[in-house]
C-alpha cells in the first residue's frame, strides 16, 4: 500500500510511518524541509515531500496513484501562550490544511481509496464526569469550535467515493516526548503532583495503541466516520501522577495551582485544568484490540519497569 502522510514527521506520524515501513507499506512524508524531515525520520525507505499543506503546490501531485492519506498536521497547542494571532494559526493549521488535501484529492483521476485525519477529544469540550463516547455533541470553548471545523473541512471526500476515517485522539503518552516527560520531570525531582485539583479526567492512550488505531483505520475497508482514539479507561489526573510517582518511588504530594499555571500559560491552563471522560465505544466495536487498556501496564512498558521492580 502506498500512503500519503501530512504531519509524518510528528509524534504520532513517525510511530506510524515506522510501524507502515516495517509492514512492507510505502510512506510519503509531506514535510516543509525535506533536511529537518529527514533528520526525524532517517529511514531512507521514507520518501519525502516538501510542501506546505496549507498552500496548494507540486506536493499535490503525489497524491496520484496513492492509495490511502493521512492527515496529521497541525501546530502543537501547547508550544506557546494562546495570543488572537495563535489561536488563528492553530485553527488555520488544522482546517486550511484539511481543505486543501481534499480538494486535492478529488482533483485526482485515481484518488486514494480512505482518508484518515488526526481530530482530538478536544471535540467534546469540557465536560465534568460524563462519559462521552463518539456519539457525544460537541463542545463550546475554542478548541470545540475548532475541532468542528476541523472534521467537516473534509467531509467532502465522502461525495467523491473516499472512505472517510476520523481519530479523535486524547492524551498520548510515549517516552520520547508529549505530555509523559513533562509529567516526569518534576516527580523525578520529588516535586511533581496533580495539576489543580487532580480530579480532572486524562483521557490517555499508549503510543503503540494509537498507532495501532490508525494503522486499523487503514487496513479496515468496512469502517468510517468517527472513532475515540483513547483507551478504555480513563483516570483522574491524580490516579496517572500518582501512579507514575509509586512506580518511580517518587512522592507527588506537591500541587500545581491554577492560578499559578494561568498566569504562567495563559489561556492553555484551562485544558490541563479540565478534561474530558472519553470512552472509545466505536473503536471497540470495530474490533480493535488494545495493547494498553490500562494505565499501570502501558506505564510500566513505557518507564521499562517490569513487576518484579516495585
Amino acid at each position: 500500500m502506498q500512503v500519503f502522510i501530512a504531519g509524518g514527521t510528528g509524534l504520532i506520524g513517525r510511530h506510524l510511518v515506522e510501524r507502515l515501513c516495517s509492514e512492507g507499506h510505502h510512506c510519503l512524508v509531506l514535510t516543509r524541509n525535506v533536511e529537518r524531515g529527514r533528520a526525524r525520520l532517517p529511514d531512507e525507505r521514507v520518501q519525502l515531500v516538501e510542501g506546505d499543506p496549507t498552500v496548494p503546490g507540486a506536493w499535490t501531485e503525489h497524491l496520484r496513484g496513492t492509495d490511502a492519506v493521512v492527515h496529521l498536521a497541525g501546530a502543537n497547542i501547547f508550544a506557546r501562550r494562546w495570543s488572537s494571532t495563535y489561536k488563528e494559526e492553530i485553527r488555520r493549521s488544522r482546517v486550511e490544511s484539511t481543505k486543501v488535501l481534499a480538494e486535492a484529492i478529488t482533483q485526482q483521476d485515481n484518488r486514494p481509496r480512505v482518508f484518515v485525519q488526526g481530530s482530538a477529544v478536544g471535540y467534546y469540550g469540557p465536560r465534568g464526569d460524563e462519559e462521552l463516547t463518539e456519539e457525544s455533541p460537541p463542545g463550546d470553548d475554542f478548541l470545540a469550535h475548532v475541532c468542528v471545523e476541523w472534521e467537516g473541512a473534509s467531509r467532502s471526500l465522502e461525495e467523491h467515493g473516499v472512505r472517510r476515517v476520523i481519530v479523535r485522539t486524547g492524551v498520548v503518552l510515549a517516552r520520547e516526548e508529549g505530555a509523559l516527560p513533562t509529567m516526569l520531570r518534576p516527580i523525578r525531582l520529588f516535586v511533581g503532583g496533580p495539576v489543580g485539583k487532580g480530579d480532572q479526567w486524562v483521557s490517555w492512550i499508549h503510543i503503540d495503541d494509537i498507532v495501532g488505531i490508525f494503522r486499523h483505520a487503514l487496513v479496515r475497508s468496512a469502517i468510517s466516520g468517527v472513532f475515540n482514539g483513547t483507551a478504555p479507561n480513563p483516570v483522574r489526573n491524580r490516579e496517572l501522577v500518582r501512579t507514575i510517582g509509586r512506580l518511580l518511588g517518587r512522592p507527588t504530594a506537591f500541587k500545581a495551582p491554577w492560578f499559578a499555571l494561568r498566569l504562567a500559560l495563559g489561556e492553555v491552563a484551562d485544558m490541563l485544568c479540565t478534561g474530558q471522560r472519553v470512552l472509545p465505544k466505536r473503536t471497540l466495536e470495530s474490533g480493535y484490540e488494545f495493547l494498553y487498556p490500562t494505565l499501570e501496564p502501558a506505564l510500566r512498558h513505557l518507564l521499562e519497569i517490569s513487576s518484579a521492580q516495585s
